[in-house]
C-alpha cells in the first residue's frame, strides 16, 4: 500500500514540439474521458490516497477542460485535491475568452511563459510559428484578470546572445509596475533545463561557467530571488569535469521507489515513473493490458531497466563510462546522474 499515487493520463496531447520539451516529443492522443473514472477505480486499490489529472504535458488542452477538471477533483482523494498549477495552455489563453476568467475563479495567481529570446528564435524552439505573438497576447489576457506573467527562460551557447532582448521586452511592456497594480509580484529567471528529452540534444551547447556572465542584470537578479540562490552558479550547477571527480569511485546505488509516487500514462497506455523523460529505459508496463498491480510491482520492485540499473551500478561506474573529465558543462548533481543512465542503459542495449 503506498501513501498516495498521482496519476497523470496524456488525454489530449500537446500543441507544440518545444525543442527543451523534457517530456519528449510523443505523438497527441485522444483518450476517452472515460479512462479517468477506470484508472483511478484500478489505481485507488493500492494507495491510501489518489489524485489524478487528465493532462502530462498541456494542461486545459481538451475542450471539455472544466468538466474534466471537476471530475479528477471528484475522482482524487481523500486528501485535498491540490490547486490549479501555475502551467496553464497558452494556446486555449488566445482563443479562449472564457479560460482567463476560469483560470481566476480558480484562484490562479501567476501563469508561466517561456521564451528563448526574440520572435524568430521563441517560435522555432517552440515548434510553432505564431507562439511568440501568442505569448505576447496571453500576458494582456492574464493581467487582464488579474493574473500575473512568469517569464522563464531557457538558455543554452545558441540563444544566449538574445537574451537582452527579453529584458527589452519585458522593460517595453513595464511587467513589474503592471503586476503591482494588479497586486502581485513579477518574477522572472533563466535557466538550462535538465539535459533530458528533448534537450539533450543541446548537449554540445550546454552553457558554461563564462557564459553566466553574459546573462543580463535583471533576468540575474530575477533567477537569484526566484531559485532563492546567492549566485548564479548556485543555479546552474557544477561543471561535468567536477562533477565526475566527485562521481568517480562513488560505489552508492539508489532507489527511485517513493511511498508517494507519481506516473506518466500515455495515449498508448504505457506507463513511467516521473522521474525524466518517459522512455522506453523508464517503462513499468501497459496499464491497459498488464493491470495497475503489475505496473505498481514492476515500480515497487524497480524492474525498469533505468531503475534496475541505478539499483544495482555504482554512481561511479557511469561515471567512468559516460563521464567528460573535461568538459565545463554546467548541471545539478542529480539531472547529471540521469543523464549518465540513460547513456549508461542506451550504450547496454535500451532504447533511446
Amino acid at each position: 500500500m503506498f501513501r498516495s499515487i498521482t496519476l497523470a493520463l496524456d488525454m489530449k496531447g500537446c500543441p507544440n514540439r518545444c525543442k527543451h520539451c523534457w517530456m519528449g516529443w510523443s505523438p497527441n492522443g485522444d483518450m476517452p474521458e472515460e479512462d479517468l473514472a477506470v484508472a483511478a477505480a484500478d489505481f485507488a486499490p493500492f494507495a491510501e490516497s489518489l489524485e489524478i489529472h487528465d493532462w502530462s504535458r498541456e494542461p486545459d488542452y481538451a475542450d471539455r477542460y472544466r468538466e474534466r477538471w471537476e471530475l479528477c477533483r471528484e475522482l482524487s482523494g481523500p486528501r485535498p485535491h491540490q490547486s490549479h498549477f501555475e502551467l496553464a495552455s497558452i494556446w486555449r489563453l488566445v482563443r479562449d475568452e472564457s479560460y482567463a476568467p476560469w483560470l481566476a475563479e480558480l484562484g490562479v495567481e501567476a501563469v508561466q511563459l517561456t521564451l528563448f529570446g526574440g520572435e524568430e528564435t521563441t517560435d522555432w524552439y517552440t515548434g510553432r510559428k505564431g507562439a511568440y505573438q501568442e505569448i505576447l497576447q496571453a500576458i494582456d489576457i492574464l493581467l487582464n484578470n488579474g493574473i500575473a506573467p512568469c517569464i522563464q527562460v531557457f538558455v543554452s551557447k545558441n540563444n544566449l546572445p538574445e537574451l537582452p532582448q527579453v529584458e527589452t521586452l519585458m522593460e517595453e511592456l513595464d511587467l513589474e509596475r503592471r503586476c503591482r497594480e494588479i497586486g502581485r509580484e513579477f518574477d522572472c529567471f533563466v535557466h538550462q533545463g535538465s539535459c533530458d528529452g528533448e534537450n539533450r540534444r543541446f548537449y554540445d551547447l550546454w552553457v558554461t561557467p563564462e557564459d553566466l556572465e553574459k546573462i543580463p542584470d535583471r533576468l540575474a537578479a530575477g533567477t537569484l530571488k526566484h531559485f532563492r540562490a546567492e549566485t548564479l552558479l548556485d543555479v546552474f550547477g557544477k561543471t561535468e569535469a567536477g562533477l565526475c571527480r566527485e562521481l568517480l569511485g562513488d560505489e552508492s546505488t539508489f532507489s527511485y521507489v517513493s511511498d508517494d509516487p507519481v506516473f506518466f500514462i500515455d495515449h498508448n497506455y504505457d506507463v513511467y515513473p516521473n522521474i525524466t523523460t518517459p522512455s522506453p529505459i523508464w517503462r513499468l508496463g501497459n496499464w491497459k493490458m498488464d493491470g495497475a498491480e503489475a505496473v505498481l510491482d514492476a515500480y515497487r520492485n524497480s524492474r525498469s531497466h533505468a531503475q534496475q540499473t541505478r539499483l544495482t551500478v555504482p554512481v561511479g561506474h557511469l561515471a567512468e563510462a559516460h563521464g567528460d573529465p573535461e568538459s565545463r558543462r554546467l548541471f545539478g548533481r542529480d539531472d547529471y546522474i540521469e543523464l549518465l543512465l540513460h547513456r549508461y542503459c542506451t550504450a547496454a542495449g535500451a532504447s533511446k
